[in-house]
């Protein structure tokens, strides 16, 4: 499995011109609000150095790499929760994605209108926010409205009533419902699906005399990403356009003159990794090198259901070589000579960086 993240953000941020530059789709980008009316879609390969460094020594036919859907969604407007701008419309298309990347606008540019009239990554965060929450309200009222009477003979029902109380009351003071959730209670209310219970990255768009993300626009959605717990990366939309249109090596080159190591890209999917709790495990053999991404604490036949839901079923058990060990010993016969090929069951629990061969039975 990869995973999907909705991009979003107010009007002229950036977000098709990052999409674009991210997944050579052609979405459209232009100089005014809405010009993004239906989400535009692309998969993009996430880069990961392990896996061209396993096809060194494997020689395979192809390499696969794990991907990241990319939804780009129309942006956002105050008063979006009650139908203003494209409204619903949007507010129905991030419903569906696994996280948020929220762009914010950190550049200055007089032939890029704001939609505010100035730059303001404060103001324009809070203005996505609120209307996230308010469209959140809404959906938790109309359940309220259905529960409050089942939930004196329904005993399911009471017992997520505190929950939804809870939940009312920090959107009402204008907190998200990932401020309140825990592991426990969001299952409990998961078929509401909230919008603001999804992990966000934020994303300052900056311009290219501000890479790192020092100015003091960039620097003010740093430290509310830090405070909410969110992720955070700076992304320069201008440059990766220019790099989308490079060769691998040209890339590299690019790159190491700008004093980088990864790309936008490839910083966001590592954000992503990280905050939902994602690893990757590889299988290797002549016909494929390929990653795959699986929820971190993963037991064997679940990530063996990942590539085939027949492995799960009829999983026995699988053959495990540490990635840092079949690097070191150049091919799995090898490993298995030196003996640090591993025979694990079912409730062996998938490690980064694994390289897993399954045995079925169906």
């Amino acid at each position: 499995m990869g995973f999907n993240c909705g991009i979003v953000g107010l009007p002229n941020v950036g977000k098709s011109t990052i999409f674009n530059a991210m997944t050579a789709a052609g979405a459209e980008a232009s100089n005014y609000p809405f010009c993004t009316i239906n989400p535009n879609i692309g998969m993009v390969p996430l880069r990961d150095d392990r896996l061209s460094k396993l096809a060194v020594f494997v020689k395979p036919e192809r390499v696969l790499p794990t991907a990241v859907e990319f939804v780009d969604i129309a942006g956002i407007v105050k008063g979006a929760s009650k139908g203003e701008g494209l409204g619903n419309q949007f507010l129905g298309n991030i419903r569906s994605v696994d996280m948020i990347a929220h762009v914010v606008r950190c550049f200055e540019d007089e032939q890029v209108v704001h939609v505010a009239g100035k730059m303001d990554p404060g103001g324009d965060i809070e203005v996505i926010n609120t209307e996230l929450i308010l469209t959140d309200l809404d959906t938790l009222e109309r359940r309220l409205e259905r529960s409050a009477k089942l939930a004196k003979t329904d005993k399911s029902i009471a017992e997520v009533m505190p929950v939804y109380m809870e939940l009312k009351k920090a959107f009402e003071e204008g907190r998200p419902a990932r401020s309140v959730l825990n592991k426990e209670t969001a299952l409990l209310v998961k078929d509401l699906n909230f919008l603001t219970a999804k992990p966000v990255i934020y994303v300052a768009n900056v311009d290219e005399n501000d890479l790192s993300g020092a100015s003091a626009a960039a620097s003010s959605v740093r430290k509310l990403a830090e405070a909410e717990g969110a992720g955070f990366v700076t992304i320069c939309g201008k440059i990766e356009s220019e790099i989308a249109e490079l060769s691998e090596e040209e890339r590299a080159e690019f790159l190491s003159g700008l004093g980088l190591k990864e790309s936008g890209l490839d910083r966001l999917a590592a954000a992503a990794y990280r905050l939902l709790g994602l690893i990757t495990f590889f299988t290797a053999g002549k016909k494929e090198v390929r990653a795959w991404t699986v929820a971190a604490e993963s037991k064997a036949p679940q990530a063996a259901g990942v590539i085939h839901s027949d492995f799960e079923r009829g999983f026995i058990r699988a053959e495990v070589i540490a990635y840092e060990d079949f690097i070191k010993y150049g091919s799995e016969a090898a490993c298995k000579d030196k003996g640090v090929l591993r025979v694990e069951g079912k409730d062996y629990v998938v490690q980064d960086g694994d390289v897993m061969h399954f045995r079925f039975n169906v």
